[in-house]
């Protein structure tokens, strides 16, 4: 092999970069439904050319997150409450099964991940409380020693995260959250597996029930509309 051949420090795709940027800010609220994004605006806040910014939101676009805007560009997609109801209702059958398999192997789910969710909802940091969530379901799903379980939940969890951020704009929400979250771990740790089942599912219902009260309340043509 030639000696001229230079060391490459791998960084991440800039492209990457600004999709993820996009999709934290979209997910968090900072970037609203029916929000119109202009390339030029994204590229100069962001400090990048348009060209990885184009090439970001037509990720985005694909996956379900813009959409095209009336006229021309694009802007930020609507939460539509039978949409999201529907991934909840995937995401219950998986995390109540995830939660039942960890109970037969009376798994312990690390006390810090409940510890850093409650500090971040006190916070009210956005995304840490979304990062802290998803930490604690991959942690029964890894709990469960079923990896289709985590396999098939990673798919959605990405349009998960972005109706949580709705969901815990409400600091009640975000306290009884990880309550239930803290119930769901403890009946694991006793062994339980049809409490921490009902847990979970009772769990993922209420969450749902909150997204649809919260997304009834910022777009109530928009709910009518779903109902018709």
């Amino acid at each position: 092999m030639s000696s001229g051949l230079i060391q490459i420090t791998p960084v991440p795709d800039l492209v990457d970069q600004v999709y993820r940027g996009l999709l934290d800010a979209i997910c968090s609220g900072a970037l609203m439904p029916g929000e119109r994004l202009a390339q030029e605006d994204i590229a100069q806040r962001m400090d990048v050319s348009r060209q990885p910014v184009l090439q970001a939101l037509r990720l985005l676009k694909k996956d379900g997150f813009v959409q095209d805007a009336p006229g021309r560009g694009v802007q930020v997609t609507a939460l539509e409450p039978q949409s999201v109801r529907k991934v909840y209702e995937v995401r219950g059958a998986l995390d109540a099964l995830a939660a039942r398999l960890a109970a037969q192997r009376r798994y312990s789910i690390d006390p810090l991940l409940i510890k850093n969710g409650r500090l971040a909802s006190r916070a009210s940091n956005v995304q840490a409380m979304i990062a802290a969530d998803l930490a604690f379901h991959h942690a029964i799903y890894l709990a469960s020693d079923n990896e289709l379980i985590g396999q098939s939940a990673e798919q959605h969890w990405m349009h998960l995260r972005r109706a949580m951020g709705a969901v815990l704009q409400s600091q009640a929400q975000r306290e009884a959250l990880w309550d239930e979250h803290e119930a769901i771990a403890l009946a694991i740790a006793d062994g339980d597996a049809q409490r921490a089942e009902k847990l979970s599912e009772d769990h993922v219902s209420r969450a749902s029930n909150a997204l649809n009260d919260r997304l009834t309340q910022l777009f109530p043509l928009q709910a009518q509309g779903d109902r018709r």
